[in-house]
Formats: structure tokens, C-alpha cells, sequence
């Protein structure tokens, strides 16, 4: 597409236009590392989180790493 015009109301034409650049520019891995920066993922975080965790805190938490750590440790 080197040269062409593109039509910036085409999506299409104007997402492949872009990859060849950045492809062009930064190689096929460097490429796709830049565009793993503006990736928002899906999902909504904060309420699988909730689903998650469902009711832990900080305290349970580390009240559950210390007897996983208590159960670990070889007996004396």
C-alpha cells in the first residue's frame, strides 16, 4: 500500500494500512507488542473481581498466607 491514498473513511483499508506501517517500522514483534499497548481487553474487572473474592479482605488474606506458610513449614 506504499504510495497509495487511502481512503480514511474505509476502515478496513485504513487498519491495514496501519499494520503494514507499524509492521514496516517495527518489525512483526515489535508490531504486536505496540498494539498490545492499547489493548483494553473485555470484561468488567471490578465486578468478576467481586465474584472472585467475594467478601475477603486484607486481613483474611493474610491470615490465609500465614496458615498456608504455618502448614509448609517442616516440623521441628
Amino acid at each position: 500500500m506504499s504510495g497509495q491514498t487511502i481512503d480514511i473513511n474505509d476502515l478496513n483499508a485504513l487498519r491495514r494500512a496501519g499494520i503494514d506501517a507499524l509492521s514496516k517500522a517495527l518489525g512483526p514483534v515489535g508490531m504486536a507488542r505496540f498494539l498490545h499497548l492499547f489493548d483494553r481487553g473485555v470484561g468488567d474487572y471490578t465486578s468478576e473481581r467481586e465474584q472472585w473474592l467475594g467478601d475477603w479482605d486484607l486481613d483474611k488474606i493474610f491470615d490465609e498466607v500465614d496458615r498456608h506458610q504455618k502448614k509448609e513449614e517442616p516440623a521441628p
